[in-house]
């Protein structure tokens, strides 16, 4: 599926629904964002991981594709939340990537655009995400799209061996 089209000063960007055809796009580029925000070593996903679990047989998100004058560019990940205050469902952005050499063209705002009117059209009353702390170049990009920080927030997480103990204990 492809997405209406938006022109920029230097180029032209076409977002695109992924297909399972783009896995090994999906993986470079997750492992490029993976290097700049400097957790290489979480980077585990294969190409059959994001085939299975994005384009099987109960996808758990969707990515969109950006492409800068025909090249990719970068990528939305995002999926389905809930809010129990709000009573509604919400769309959580779990990685959105531009790479370096296209960033300033409005390839990311783009994106950003596109998942808030994604939102808006399927009746979600939020659009989320986190950001880490030191990337002042993306949090100040954020806050120009209008986004605020959820001050009193802290995320959580239980992975591996963790994750496992605490699948074990009794309930």
């Amino acid at each position: 599926m492809s997405f209406p089209s938006s022109s920029s000063a230097t180029g032209r960007i076409r977002l695109r629904a992924a297909s399972a055809d783009d896995a090994s796009l999906i993986l470079a580029l997750v492992g490029e964002l993976a290097d700049y925000e400097q957790l290489c070593h979480e980077a585990v996903a294969s190409e059959a991981d994001l085939i299975e679990h994005l384009f099987g047989a109960q996808p758990a998100a969707e990515v969109v594709i950006a492409e800068f004058d025909g090249e990719p560019a970068g990528l939305a990940l995002f999926f389905r939340t809930f809010s129990t205050f709000l009573g509604r469902p919400g769309l959580y952005l779990e990685d959105l990537f531009v790479r370096p050499a296209l960033r300033g063209h409005g390839i990311g705002k783009a994106l950003m655009v596109h998942l808030a009117r994604l939102a808006v059209a399927r009746g979600y009353g939020r659009f989320e995400w986190s950001v880490l702390d030191w990337n002042a170049p993306a949090i100040g990009f954020y806050r120009r799209l209008g986004a605020i920080g959820m001050d009193g927030w802290t995320m959580q997480r239980v992975s591996g061996q963790a994750l496992q103990a605490l699948a074990a204990l009794d309930g």
